[in-house]
């Protein structure tokens, strides 16, 4: 317990509230439980020295293309469209294949409206042209008619030109009675006629409109069946809670993504780093990315972006942010979605002096090794620098030759402690007030 609360220690940048309490976790360890075996002692190692995070993440295309459903569905007031089939995940298609079937029923409803609604307009159409027809037919009768009347009118005054004054001016009076009403009959026709014309193309209108609904409605059904605007690889497409649309998703037109083609010559892997880790994590870092699918190949990236903000992520109770991670090494085998094991090289020593994370103990502020000494145990204050997930690095306090324990001894009490030596002054050495 004392050795895992230290690797925390070492994360949380040494605090020494924690290392007080690690100190005391230690020594009521050590004073609870003997030893019933024969302590290890280890010597520290010289070598490479690697600081990795490890994270799991998941393929995706660097750049994709959308297909898209029916473009025109809000403007048949249809705003939510469901996926009857859709081909396999991962099928290649070429250009003009098939990808997917949406559910029709909606647009078919709206056809059938608008064919009743066509219909209608069609009818008032005819209604109108037969209207004006038989509008346009009475007044023509009637000018005729008029025409008759007046031609009689013409013929009483030719025969009155014995008559007396009075009967002749009669006559003529009721001549251009006649005519004046002849010639508003000829002026309300013309207006008749211009009105009906417009009669007729109000209704025309309506029924050229219905038609256009009509075939707008025809061509958006076609778009109903989505086919591979390019060739690729089908891929589904995640929503933002992480779910495939599939057969039987539904969505809506203002996100109107069906599936996806995905562009498999440039990959990254996204991951998520825990709120502890992510100080270390940097653009430019290099990775090592391995497959779940294929364990045995390995390929490298680099860290592209790293979030500023972190999030939560469904099913787990810690912050994490999302880090981009850019493939480097084109692979026709690899595919969206695959899970990814990326290794991120976080520090890199050529060469440094790195012990066992188990014989690190604390106390207060100080590290410490319990070191052999002869025939007698002291307590050897060191300074750690780089620590992975197995080892520190000890930049001062021990050399190759020091005889470390692995563990604590099984009698700590008293024993000396020596600590660093400073640069002008000797060591100093003292009895362990524990």
């Amino acid at each position: 317990m004392a050795e895992n609360l230290l690797m925390k220690y070492h994360t949380m940048n040494r605090f020494p509230l924690f290392l007080t309490l690690l100190s005391g976790l230690a020594i009521a360890g050590c004073s609870d439980s003997g030893s019933s075996s024969k302590d290890i002692l280890v010597q520290p190692k010289q070598g490479p020295f690697r600081v990795m995070v490890t994270t799991t993440g998941e393929l995706q295309a660097k750049r994709s293309t959308r297909i898209l459903g029916p473009r025109g569905a809000q403007s048949a007031d249809i705003y939510q469209m469901k996926i009857q089939r859709i081909i396999p995940e991962g099928t290649v298609v070429e250009p003009g294949d098939f990808i997917a079937q949406l559910d029709q029923s909606d647009v078919n409803s709206k056809l059938q409206e608008s064919n009743i609604a066509l219909d209608k307009a069609l009818s008032q159409l005819t209604q109108v042209q037969l209207d004006t027809a038989l509008t346009l037919s009475e007044a023509r009768d009637n000018i005729v008619n008029l025409k008759y009347s007046l031609q009689e009118q013409q013929y009483e005054i030719e025969q009155s030109k014995f008559e007396a004054p009075a009967t002749q001016n009669k006559l003529q009076l009721a001549l251009q009675k006649a005519q004046r009403t002849l010639d508003q009959a000829i002026s309300n026709y013309e207006k008749r006629i211009a009105q009906s014309a417009a009669k007729v193309q109000e209704a025309s209108a309506d029924v050229n409109k219905e038609r256009r609904k009509v075939k707008e409605l025809m061509e958006l059904m076609q778009e109903f069946t989505i086919l591979a605007p390019e060739a690729g690889m089908l891929t589904y497409y995640r929503e933002w809670n992480g779910r495939k649309r599939q057969t039987g998703s539904t969505f809506q037109v203002w996100n109107p993504t069906v599936a996806m083609l995905p562009d498999l010559t440039n990959m990254e892997s996204i991951t998520y780093v825990n709120e502890i880790d992510i100080r270390k994590i940097q653009p430019e870092l290099e990775v090592a990315i391995t497959l779940d699918a294929m364990p045995d190949k390995s390929i490298k990236g680099i860290i592209k972006e790293v979030a500023n903000m972190g999030e939560q992520r469904p099913n787990s109770d810690s912050k994490v942010f999302q880090v981009i991670i850019t493939v480097l090494d084109v692979d026709s085998t690899l595919r969206p979605s695959m899970t990814t094991a990326n290794e991120i090289l976080v520090a890199d020593r050529e060469s440094a002096l790195y012990v066992p994370l188990e014989c690190l103990h604390a106390h207060d502020s100080t590290s410490f090794v319990f070191v052999q000494q002869g025939a007698s145990i002291i307590k050897q204050e060191v300074e750690t620098g780089l620590i992975n997930d197995n080892d520190a690095e000890i930049l001062a306090g021990l050399d190759m030759d020091s005889k470390i324990y692995l563990s604590m001894p099984a009698d700590t009490s008293r024993l000396a402690f020596e600590y660093l030596k400073p640069q002008s002054a000797s060591p100093m050495v003292q009895a362990s007030d524990e």
